[in-house]
């Protein structure tokens, strides 16, 4: 309203920050609602024409109280009265986003207060110099779009209508979709158990109503109605609660059939401080908010368990701009202050969120942010160094839940996600089966609900993504997430079926392995244990893709090594990904798949070396740490730490670990544990003996008294096939005396029940006249004569130096000196 007693309309032009005039009214009007075309041509307005007092004094009995008016104003012409009633009446018109000669024609919502909204079909013709004005001289076509409602919500963005009507007890949500060609029908029903006050219609988008702010009374139904790009629904109420100092609010999360109603005890509040909650629309979360209370981030896409929603109160809730209760969520991440008149941009700070992940003690706040940081910002690698830096510090103090399990499904939900339609329901998202912890001061109450009904046909985007939300929940939802639970029973079930031969992969190949289980089908079919082994080649293609990461930055030296127990789990893995996926994913393909599949396995030891790349730089280790003479510092102590918390992760989650990854940990362990404590943890399989370590350590370290009992503790602890590898690495007379007696072993044992002929025996240059070793020693050449070699890529290992290793022996013991 201008100085000289005049109403102007404009439009805000949010690339100039100013507005353009539209249209002026020559004298001061209470403008009720307006809206534009979306070519500029047409402006439609709804006005009061007088006060009932200027009524009452006046006595002007005929004349109606609003006025719709439709006016050209391209260039300013002629103006038509769409409505003269004593009814207020809402205007918007509908923004076509394709299909159709937009600029000949519009469409015209006209919502009025007598419960009903119609549309106006308006047809343009373009005149002389540009001139458009409306085609028709007289009555617009109309068509009736709905009858009896109490409430209603306008969806600007997608073109779409929410709105309740009462139906006997209980409520019923609708939304009718309008489409470019003119067109739309109702695509949605759902009942809620809502109680709606039907004697005055609550309108939300339709502009701002100063009647229906200045008193928020019980009575008002305080609802809006949000959506997700990942297909979620939700509708958030503000209860009325009959004791002081308490608020109510529920979500019904229609995409997954339940609702969640929160009570919220205030501490310190007046009774005219206590207003409703203000809800707003952050895609992934449902925001509620009451000022100076409480600020509610409800994670939409994995409602279920209540840690992964965040409840903040003082100065974590405080959102400096917004003070009042008059807020509105006209879209996502958009707040309208409807008492200061400002539209506000709103999102989630990270580093806000980072500096709660650090400072919260509690395990629901911690989860909360943790999965918010990782599933709302996506992945970047400076947020995932800072969050595993939070991590390495914070492995002993959460308690309810794995930091580095919940590092690792998460980041590999929210990279694998996006790429296939309907992988958010394969794969899992967490590592908590459910959360028995509490949030102080909010009870909360789950309850199932009815699924809406949809009815659309050939509808992509929101509706799409919706539908099949609501087809996952009818087929059990929990149970379509993939699981370790599954895995790691058939790993239990595999590692006894063929544990016995499990180090035998170091000496034969995945077919003839798979030939050995044609023994064993009592209880797995060779085409399945086939399967695995094939699948388990694959790792090493994995390995390959994964090799240059590690090459490129070479900061952590883990070693480019075999690991055929990694490998078995990982083909296990892979095959049971692999049905999991084919089973609800048939129709993307095997192919695809099966690349959905190595794109899993890649992520996932990208992962874990991430982790340990951020450990490596923090603690400034150097790459080569493998000088077994040293004492490890503590920086290397503590890395060691991290990398068995990793360990005890991978096995909570039966996940396997990248190449070289237990070598470098039993390196460590080598260098900062003390002896006994070292052999503990390999007696206890937290370390594994691995070859490229032991070989190493039984070359490089000398043979003084310390280092022979290590050696001594190591080599008896070795597993028979990786004991035969690497025992030849030690020279010295307890290694050689082990060796030997393994060797004669092992000889006659494949000897069995033969009968010896006539040895020609390889002898020593001095002969030896000790009948019981001679006999011994022409037994075992004759048996290696007959291709009986159990050390066949050990040339040094042979009849001639059991015989040698034996009189060493024999000297030693008789305290005579061997020449």
């Amino acid at each position: 309203q201008g100085n000289q007693r005049n109403t102007h309309i404009g439009l805000y032009d949010l690339q100039t920050k100013q507005n353009e005039h539209l249209y002026m009214f020559e004298k001061n009007l209470h403008v009720i609602s307006c809206s534009i075309n979306n070519e500029k041509t047409l402006l439609a307005v709804s006005f009061c024409q007088y006060t009932e007092e200027e009524r009452a004094s006046q006595l002007l009995q005929s004349v109606s109280k609003y006025l719709t008016l439709l006016i050209e104003i391209h260039p300013i012409n002629n103006v038509r009265v769409l409505k003269a009633v004593d009814s207020c009446v809402r205007v918007q018109f509908l923004y076509p986003v394709g299909g159709r000669n937009a600029s000949r024609e519009s469409r015209l919502l006209l919502v009025s207060e007598d419960k009903y909204i119609e549309q106006f079909d308006i047809h343009v013709v373009a005149e002389e110099e540009h001139k458009v004005v409306i085609q028709k001289s007289g009555q617009l076509p109309r068509a009736r779009v709905v009858d009896d409602l109490v409430w209603a919500q306008w969806d600007m963005m997608e073109q779409r209508l929410f709105y309740i009507v009462p139906k006997e007890s209980k409520s019923t949500l609708r939304c009718v979709q309008f489409y470019p060609d003119e067109n739309f029908n109702s695509i949605l029903e759902s009942h809620l158990d809502i109680a709606v006050n039907d004697t005055q219609l609550k309108l939300v988008n339709f502009g701002y109503d100063y009647c229906q702010d200045q008193d928020v009374a019980p009575k008002s139904l305080n609802l809006q109605v949000f959506t997700s790009k990942a297909g979620g629904l939700c509708v958030c109420c503000s209860l009325v609660s009959d004791t002081p100092h308490e608020i109510i609010y529920s979500i019904y999360f229609l995409h997954k059939g339940y609702s969640k109603t929160f009570t919220v005890s205030l501490d310190r509040t007046e009774s005219h401080q206590l207003k409703e909650v203000a809800f707003m629309n952050l895609d992934y979360y449902v925001a509620a908010y009451l000022p100076g209370q409480f600020l509610h981030l409800l994670n939409i896409q994995h409602p279920d368990l209540l840690c992964y929603s965040l409840f903040l109160t003082g100065e974590d809730a405080r959102i400096d701009a917004l003070q009042n209760c008059s807020i509105r969520s006209p879209w996502v991440s958009a707040v309208l202050d409807c008492d200061a008149g400002s539209l506000y941009s709103v999102s989630i700070s990270d580093s806000a969120l980072l500096q709660l992940l650090q400072r919260s003690r509690r395990d629901s706040e911690r989860l909360a942010a943790l999965h918010c940081a990782l599933l709302y910002f996506q992945h970047t690698e400076d947020l995932e160094m800072q969050i595993i830096q939070w991590i390495s510090e914070n492995l002993s103090t959460c308690h309810s839940f794995d930091p580095i399990q919940e590092f690792i499904i998460a980041s590999l939900y929210c990279r694998m996600c996006p790429e296939t339609q309907n992988l958010d329901k394969l794969l899992p998202y967490t590592s908590l089966h459910d959360w028995i912890g509490v949030v102080p001061g909010v009870i909360c109450a789950t309850d199932i609900i009815s699924l809406p009904v949809l009815e659309f046909q050939n509808s992509k985007g929101f509706w799409e993504k919706l539908n099949s939300n609501l087809e996952s929940v009818k087929y059990a939802e929990p149970h379509l997430h993939y699981h370790s639970n599954m895995l790691r029973r058939e790993w239990r079930n595999l590692s006894e079926e063929v544990g016995t031969i499990l180090f035998g992969l170091l000496f034969c190949s995945f077919w003839d392995l798979c030939l050995f289980t044609n023994q064993r089908e009592e209880r797995r079919t060779t085409a399945y244990l086939r399967n695995i082994f094939e699948n388990a080649k694959k790792y090493v293609l994995v390995s390959i893709i994964f090799t240059p990461y590690f090459v490129q930055a070479r900061l952590v030296p883990l070693f480019e090594e075999e690991d055929y127990q990694q490998q078995l789990l990982m083909g296990l893995m892979v095959a049971q990904l692999k049905d999991h996926l084919m089973r609800h994913l048939q129709y993307v393909g095997k192919k695809k798949i099966d690349q959905i599949v190595l794109d899993y396995v890649a992520n996932l030891l990208n992962l874990v070396h991430r982790i340990m790349k951020e450990v490596w730089r923090r603690y400034q280790l150097h790459s080569c740490i493998f000088c077994f003479d040293e004492r490890g510092s503590a920086g290397e102590f503590a890395v060691f730490h991290i990398m068995s918390r990793i360990l005890e992760a991978a096995k909570g989650m039966c996940m396997p670990l990248p190449p070289g990854f237990h070598t470098l940990h039993l390196g460590l362990g080598v260098r900062c544990l003390p002896l006994h404590t070292l052999l503990h943890y390999i007696d206890n399989g937290i370390l594994q003996l691995t070859e490229t370590c032991v070989r190493k350590l039984l070359k490089d370290l000398d043979d003084t008294e310390q280092n022979e009992k290590l050696k001594f503790s190591i080599v008896m602890r070795l597993p028979e096939a990786l004991g035969q590898k690497v025992r030849q690495y030690w020279n010295h007379p307890i290694n050689a005396n082990l060796i030997a007696r393994k060797y004669v072993k092992l000889l006659l044992e494949k000897l069995g029940s033969r009968q010896c002929s006539r040895p020609i025996p390889e002898r020593l240059s001095v002969p030896v006249e000790f009948l019981p070793l001679n006999y011994l020693t022409n037994m075992l050449a004759e048996i290696e004569n007959q291709d009986v070699h159990p050390y066949e890529k050990q040339d040094r290992v042979n009849a001639r130096f059991v015989e040698e290793t034996a009189l060493k022996h024999t000297m030693a013991l008789l305290g005579l000196k061997y020449s």
